[in-house]
C-alpha cells in the first residue's frame, strides 16, 4: 500500500462519516479496529511513524478508491478489514489498554 497517498486521503470529519454511514454494513470488527486506531494516532505519546502509519490506513479505509469497492456485496470491506489488521500489528507497542477501551465505549452506541 502507498501509504502517504492515503494520509491525503484522510480527515477527521471523513473519517466520521465513513463510520457513521457504513458502521451496520462494515460490521462491528471493521469498525471496531478502525475507531481503535483512531484513538491511537490521537494519543500525544504515539510516536509520529506510528501516526503516518495509522493516518494511512485511515486514509484508505475512507477513500472512495481502493482494491475491492466498498459497495461489493460481501467482500467490500475485506481489503479495509486486512490493511487495518496489519496497522494494529505493526503498531501494536503504541495500542494501551485506554485505547481499546475507548473504542469498546464507542461500539456499543453502534452494534
Amino acid at each position: 500500500m502507498e501509504n502517504a497517498k492515503y494520509v491525503k486521503e484522510y480527515s477527521e470529519s471523513s473519517f466520521w462519516d465513513k463510520i457513521k454511514n457504513f458502521a451496520k454494513k462494515a460490521g462491528c470488527e471493521l469498525i471496531e479496529k478502525s475507531v481503535m486506531l483512531y484513538y491511537v494516532a490521537k494519543d500525544d505519546e504515539t510516536p509520529a511513524s506510528a501516526k503516518a502509519l495509522i493516518f494511512g490506513a485511515l486514509g484508505y479505509f475512507i477513500s472512495p478508491i481502493d482494491l475491492i469497492p466498498d459497495i461489493t456485496p460481501v467482500i467490500g470491506f475485506g481489503d479495509d478489514l486486512a490493511v487495518l489488521t496489519a496497522t494494529i500489528a505493526t503498531v501494536i507497542a503504541s495500542i494501551k489498554e485506554e485505547h481499546k477501551q475507548k473504542a469498546k465505549e464507542q461500539m456499543k452506541k453502534w452494534c
